[in-house]
């Protein structure tokens, strides 16, 4: 029996139990992706002879980092790309998505989002009223609308042939948006429409939250460029910061010239003693993965059972680690987050409350009592305080302190109904 240290209901804990049990026959498929991410890894890290003497860092100007440079190739390896860039001077997902992004335009260029408006802070780099924004720099913008929230393939295959299209955008997680997040296969399947109609043109794909969740990435069925963030999956919860592009190596180069200057690109970025929490955090990357998507099945099938609309289903595959609940209403969410919060080894004593977070039109709720600052492979949940009220639940570095902090918010929100 259980011993409740956390205060949690009887009830509840009776209705994580029961949850569990069915979840239980999921979680073998999960173990089996990871073994096989785990091995990818593995062999990785053998290839290129890691030793710790490639966990010293560097000051200043970071030449000759042998380290950073030793696992700028594990990365391209693990996701079969030419060249990568891995480097803790990306603040964000979004610096590093941007820096992708201007390594394929020039003025005059088109980019074409093939799954609808990008993510709500990327927006700024693309349309944003922003010195330095690809608006700014007269790159035009256009999009195809997902259909039904799948990709719309008719029309991806009518847009792309306009030749001022330079830069194909796929975005494979959901962001803030009610649709599903694309599979590896479906992002193929855009790779060979696109290449059909605009061969020339590049394909880069936001990669933020479904790394190492299937056994293939992006840059392996079709797509040129990559990139997301190490505070995310990539960085298995020790990365304290930084982000990653992958892909083709011209690309990845130019790509370098934004992060610092032209001429200097991958050359410079000193490490600063780094270095052993990124190859380690990418070694626990796929167990901790793992982990993450236990908890948001987890997740899925107790929120289900409280009566709320989940997505995706605790049933359903999953292509990468978010799982949103549809409450319907400001008061659940925001006692969602609030059970959240109090179910992290930081912070747990904070309440949570809507702010205006830079890059975002509307208020946003955030729970995340992380070791890392803002780290989404720890167990978080945020939300723009907008209809429909939509959660995204994500991270949890063990299942077991996941499932705690989903058995809170559940308490939480019945407890709210009660009073």
């Amino acid at each position: 029996m259980l011993t409740n240290h956390l205060g949690v209901s009887d009830a509840i804990y009776a209705l994580g139990r029961e949850a569990e049990k069915e979840i239980a026959p999921y979680f073998a498929a999960i173990e089996q992706v990871c073994d096989e991410n785990t091995e990818k890894v593995l062999a990785a890290f053998a290839k290129h002879r890691v030793s710790d003497n490639l966990f010293a860092g560097t000051t200043g100007y970071g030449y000759d980092d042998h380290g950073r440079d030793t696992l700028d190739r594990i990365y391209a390896d693990i996701f079969g790309a030419e060249a990568a860039l891995v480097r803790i001077g990306f603040v964000n997902g979004t610096h590093a998505l941007s820096c992708a992004m201007f390594a394929a335009v020039r003025t005059g260029d088109t980019v074409l989002s093939v799954t609808g408006p990008a993510y709500d802070t990327l927006q700024n780099t693309i349309t944003g009223d922003y010195c330095g924004s690809m608006k700014n720099y007269g790159i035009h913008y256009k999009q195809v609308d997902l259909q039904n929230g799948k990709p719309d393939y008719d029309a991806i295959t009518d847009a792309v042939k306009d030749d001022a299209i330079t830069l194909v955008f796929i975005q494979r997680s959901r962001g803030y948006a009610v649709r599903e997040t694309l599979s590896c296969a479906e992002i193929a399947e855009i790779c060979r429409v696109v290449r059909e109609g605009n061969p020339h043109a590049v394909i880069m794909v936001d990669n933020c939250y479904g790394e190492f969740v299937e056994t293939v990435e992006p840059t392996q069925v079709g797509a040129d460029l990559i990139a997301g963030s190490l505070i995310k999956n990539p960085g298995g919860g020790l990365a304290p910061t930084g982000g990653y592009i992958a892909g083709r190596a011209d690309l990845v180069e130019n790509a370098s010239y934004r992060l610092t200057a032209p001429g200097i690109g991958g050359e410079c970025g000193c490490t600063m003693g780094q270095n052993r929490l990124l190859y380690q955090g990418l070694f626990m990357a796929p167990h901790t993965t793992a982990q993450a998507l236990k908890t948001a099945i987890f997740c899925a099938k107790v929120m289900e059972k409280l009566g709320y609309e989940v997505s995706p289903k605790a049933e359903e595959t999953r292509h990468d680690i978010i799982q949103t609940i549809a409450f319907g209403a400001p008061e659940p969410l925001r006692r969602f987050c609030e059970g959240i919060q109090a179910g992290a080894p930081v912070d747990s004593f904070v309440t949570p409350e809507p702010w205006a977070m830079p890059g975002y039109e509307v208020p946003v709720i955030m729970a995340a009592g992380a070791f890392v600052q803002g780290a989404s492979i720890e167990l978080s949940a945020d939300a723009p305080m907008r209809e429909p009220y939509v959660c995204y639940m994500q991270g949890g570095l063990t299942y077991s302190s996941g499932k705690a902090g989903i058995l809170l918010a559940a308490e939480r929100i019945q407890n709210s109904k009660q009073a």
